[in-house]
């Protein structure tokens, strides 16, 4: 299951154009991404469920015509769209991935250390110092806060839980999963798998975002990802781009389909989506253009 529901606020204005799984990166939204991946290492049932600009999500899984799209009338937190669709699973562990996140993690690796173990539920962790607030002790969640006890590490957004445990969520309404993970932490239910050597970015802010481009298109992290169009030094450009005279592009960056620049313009660091059209003689640097 993909979580694909939320608001993007930090994203805002961009989020309000378009929900975040539909970001692209390198020119492709990074829902696709994720649902290839997906599809990739031998996942046959997928669920994306939606809220904010559902109606984006449902469009683009038109493309995906096998997935099943869940749509919810109101946020109903990670805990209430899992529990809602419990119906749709079958009797075995649900890999959940946030659709906000780019990553290189083994996903087949994840799912059969937690079949392998007897975890209720098996987190992704690595030591991410900006997102560190996991406890742990050993190969097990001893706390979902910051604590004294054992190591701090960070939660990909990537687990493993067996459908079991999602029955306990009340229905109906919003419910917080890790208020429930943290209860089943307490009697040593949680485990771990540590990811550290896996590529690893969220676009949770425009910074992230652009983070991550800058990532791919200078090689600075190997993703293995090459993206759609064309490349040009550290800029890819996408089909059906029009740049007039004396346009320059510098450091890195990356160009949508069907986008237009102006005469004397000079972009750098930038993320430009399909369709923008930008005029004459314009400066933009570290931004995303809609």
């Amino acid at each position: 299951m993909i979580l694909a529901a939320g608001f993007g606020t930090r994203l805002r204005p961009y989020t309000l154009m378009r929900p975040k799984p539909l970001f692209p990166v390198l020119n492709r939204p990074l829902l696709f991404i994720l649902l290839d991946r997906l599809a990739e290492v031998g996942c046959d049932r997928i669920i994306v469920n939606c809220h904010h600009l559902a109606g984006q999500i449902r469009h683009a899984l038109k493309q995906y015509p096998g997935v099943i799209c869940q749509f919810e009338p109101e946020i109903l937190g990670t805990g209430g769209s899992l529990r809602l669709a419990l119906e749709q699973l079958s009797d075995e562990p649900l890999l959940v991935i946030n659709g906000d996140i780019f990553h290189t993690i083994d996903l087949v690796a994840l799912y059969a250390a937690h079949k392998s173990s007897a975890n209720m539920v098996t987190m992704a962790v690595h030591d991410y110092p900006r997102f560190n607030n996991v406890a742990v002790a050993g190969d097990r969640v001893v706390s979902f806060q910051p604590t004294g006890a054992g190591q701090q590490l960070a939660f990909t957004g990537i687990h493993v839980v067996e459908p079991e445990i999602l029955d306990r969520i009340p229905v109906p309404g919003f419910f917080h999963i890790i208020d429930l993970y943290q209860e089943l932490a307490a009697v040593h239910m949680v485990g771990i798998k540590r990811v550290d050597g896996a590529c690893w970015q969220d676009i949770g802010t425009p910074e992230d975002y652009l983070q991550l481009h800058r990532q791919l298109l200078t090689g600075s992290a190997d993703m293995a990802y090459t993206g759609e169009g064309k490349r040009q030094g550290n800029w890819l450009i996408a089909e059906d781009v029009r740049l007039a005279a004396g346009v320059e592009l510098k450091n890195w960056g990356c160009l949508g389909r069907g986008v237009r620049v102006g005469r004397g313009t000079i972009l750098s660091r930038c993320v430009v989506w399909d369709g923008a059209d930008i005029g004459v003689d314009y400066r933009i640097a570290d931004a995303v253009v809609p």
